[in-house]
């Protein structure tokens, strides 16, 4: 207690030992991690600035946000859902309650699409992508914002993924070139692309509800269950993209961890042939790359 009678203001540096410390308790794997990206977060600061400003007091009011994400986070809501926004391929994006995450992982699916990108605008000029089940419109910004001479679709099923793609095109001062389209998979596309990119729903039905609470809980069911076999969403993609790909046009999947051949032999059954499979940061496979034979 202070000498006037008040609780003195904690610092910085005990909120956030006091936040990695609980998350420690409870067993969160990612206690430090989380501890200091969610209080960073709150009071507006780089990780970095929150070592360096440590010694700084913290308000009435913000000690009782913090204290809100804490019980939030440790009833497993993952962070960035705490905090509202997640970056993605140094995009700052929104999330919503209706989409997905976007994870590390799918910046591998970007990395392996540009320089594809890049050849099919040397030798176009300009080109167009559309991005299947969009959610937050990571893959499709990320895009965009490497690749000037693109234009590009965002389609899903849900309006508030939509309407949170859309802010997420005018946050990033991409809106010039995406639009959405409210879609299940190809249903209302029109005209044809250059690329078509999606991160489909690929885990099977009966293995989702022993995920983590924070994907069980959080994460948007549609976005997570590809059906009986996970594959659902491929042969509906496989089934109707020939007739929505330019004739040197590039198709680019995420995939799950064990589905390489199952989706390559999918999508070859639909008259494409396999460019390209990339690893994750795991080492599983995770991105597939296919053209028309």
């Amino acid at each position: 207690m202070s000498k006037s009678g008040k609780q003195a203001e904690p610092t910085v540096s005990q909120m956030l030992a006091g936040a990695r410390r609980r998350f420690t308790e409870a067993g969160i794997e990612s206690a430090a991690a989380d501890a200091r990206v969610l209080v960073a977060g709150l009071l507006g600061l780089s990780t970095t600035a929150i070592v360096t400003r440590g010694a700084e007091t913290i308000g009435t009011e913000q000690v009782a946000a913090i204290e809100q994400a804490i019980e939030r986070r440790l009833a497993h809501e993952p962070v960035h859902r705490i905090l509202g926004e997640r970056e993605f391929y140094g995009l700052p994006l929104s999330l919503s309650a209706e989409t997905l995450e976007p994870r590390p992982d799918t910046e591998i699916l970007v990395d392996t699409m540009l320089p594809y990108l890049r050849d099919l605008a040397n030798a176009e000029g300009r080109i167009h992508i559309l991005d299947l089940g969009t959610g937050t419109g990571a893959i499709c910004l990320a895009l965009l914002s490497e690749c000037p001479e693109a234009s590009g679709v965002g389609s899903d099923i849900s309006a508030d993924a939509l309407r949170t793609a859309q802010s997420n095109a005018e946050r990033n001062g991409l809106q010039d070139r995406f639009e959405t389209i409210q879609s299940s998979w190809f249903e209302n596309i029109h005209g044809a692309f250059h690329v078509i990119v999606s991160n489909p729903p690929y885990i099977a039905s009966k293995v989702v509800h022993t995920l983590a609470p924070e994907v069980t809980k959080f994460d948007p069911p549609a976005a997570l269950d590809g059906g009986a076999d996970g594959l659902d969403a491929y042969r509906t993609i496989a089934k109707d993209a020939a007739r929505f790909i330019q004739p040197d046009g590039v198709v680019g999947l995420e995939i799950g961890y064990d589905q390489r051949n199952d989706v390559t032999d999918v999508f070859e059954a639909e008259g494409f042939k396999l460019l390209e499979s990339v690893k994750d940061y795991g080492q599983n496979d995770r991105a597939l790359v296919f053209a028309l034979k």
